[in-house]
């Protein structure tokens, strides 16, 4: 009956939907990242396995069973049906913690295996929760409490892992992300249910932004026949992105110790809530555009301004004209700034002005799957063939390459997809916030 007279509530007032709708996405994933990332803010200095660095077989592990739950995604995310969204979320977290305690129980270094199966569903949760968002005139908005979360949630949770391990000296590295996770259990279960009671998206948003419907093989095959190039493009802006934006999270306490002597725990949670707070603030402006047109072309001109920010702020940064933390900040706002459009913005907008038959997980999934295969070969590139090369030296390089390389396959996928635009048929459906009406394109 509660959840009954919530929905009603919901669909009745458009305020109280879209706060209700950030506030079940951002705690949703905040909390899967707590089950993620903590491990990351350990150092596991005393180990060393295969000649590598513990921390680096922990993260490889377990990046290496995130991407294959990119990859898995590509089907299960993009084929999953409303009514299984509540089980399946909930089946992947439980899985995460009990790879957690054994992680734990195991002894190393054994138990580096217990990492690669914590990573194995989470990379599917994001997926689950944005398909309670999408498809709707307000998802911009909707989905800045998700991506905010992605933002601040890493930084804000290796700050408590700091605070756990003072507040608990006998807990060692490899009991807390256990003890993390079994916290914020409770609070992941609630936040599932807010998702669970949000409303079916509604005949106007169907209007506005097509429906979003399971995609069948011939879907899929139909969309990569159409618009498979400009898709490619996209694909190697967002893995490029992806795998930086991993990289620096993973390796974030090795590169602070690189530049700057007396660097503060609470760093992390400070340049990365500026960085969060500035992207939000934007990312909620792109809802503000109506026209899928025009909301289209910002977004991807928003991403390349993201791209040339990172590689500015860095060269910046060597010219000792940005301090070591206002480098971060503004590299990691130039990265979100292209990342999170491509996420939240960018295919929902390709969706509606096109008209596909599909949805943004499908999308979404084949870019994080490559973006996570390159966060890994990254990472073995530099341990096995860079291991004179600190941390923040592969971070700068990263960077220049990335805004070089980015930048310009932006221009080509842009120039396709105009053209393609031009391409459609002569009259356009655009719709108002309200009404739907027909225009000459």
């Amino acid at each position: 009956m509660m959840a009954f007279r919530l929905q009603q509530r919901l669909s009745q007032s458009k305020g109280f939907f879209i706060v209700w709708c950030m506030i079940a996405a951002f705690g949703t994933y905040f909390c899967m990242y707590a089950f993620r990332k903590p491990f990351a803010a350990g150092t596991y200095s005393e180990y060393k396995l295969w000649g590598l660095d513990y921390k680096a077989v922990l993260i490889i592990a377990q990046v290496f069973g995130y991407m294959l739950s990119k990859f898995a995604g590509i089907k299960v995310i993009s084929e999953l049906e409303a009514a299984g969204r509540r089980k399946l979320i909930i089946g992947l977290i439980i899985f995460a913690e009990l790879s957690l305690l054994l992680f734990g129980v195991v002894p190393y270094p054994y138990n580096f295996i217990f990492l690669f199966a914590n990573g194995l569903p989470l990379g599917m949760v994001w997926g689950v929760v944005f398909s309670y968002l999408e498809g709707r005139r307000f998802t911009e908005v909707l989905g800045t409490g998700l991506s905010i979360s992605l933002i601040v949630s890493s930084g804000i949770l290796k700050t408590f892992y700091f605070f756990l391990h003072e507040l608990l000296p006998s807990v060692t590295e490899f009991w807390l992300p256990a003890v993390i996770g079994l916290i914020f259990l409770p609070l992941f279960m609630f936040f599932v249910w807010m998702l669970a009671v949000i409303p079916a998206p509604s005949e106007e948003d169907i209007a506005s932004r097509s429906a979003r419907t399971p995609m069948s093989k011939e879907d899929k095959r139909k969309v990569l026949h159409d618009y498979g190039l400009g898709l490619l493009g996209f694909i190697v802006i967002y893995a490029m992105l992806a795998t930086m934006r991993d990289f620096r999270d993973n390796f974030s306490v090795e590169i602070w110790k690189e530049i700057e002597v007396k660097w503060n725990k609470a760093v992390f949670a400070q340049t990365e809530t500026i960085s969060g707070f500035i992207v939000l603030m934007v990312l909620a402006s792109l809802s503000l555009i109506k026209s899928n047109v025009k909301g289209f072309w910002v977004t991807t001109g928003l991403i390349g301004f993201g791209l040339l920010l990172g590689g500015l702020s860095t060269a910046l940064f060597q010219l000792h004209i940005l301090s070591p933390f206002w480098w971060m900040v503004l590299l990691g706002m130039g990265l979100f700034l292209a990342y999170i459009p491509m996420q939240v913005a960018l295919f929902e907008r390709t969706i509606a002005l096109f008209r596909m038959r599909a949805n943004a997980g499908f999308f979404v999934y084949i870019c994080d799957a490559t973006g996570y295969l390159g966060s890994v070969g990254l990472t073995l590139y530099k341990e096995f063939f860079m291991k004179d090369l600190n941390w923040s030296r592969l971070l700068i390089n990263f960077s220049y390459i990335q805004s070089a390389v980015s930048l310009g396959i932006l221009l080509f996928t842009t120039l396709f997809f105009y053209r393609r635009k031009r391409a459609l048929p002569l009259l356009q459906v655009s719709v108002d916030p309200l009404v739907v009406v027909t225009q000459p394109t």
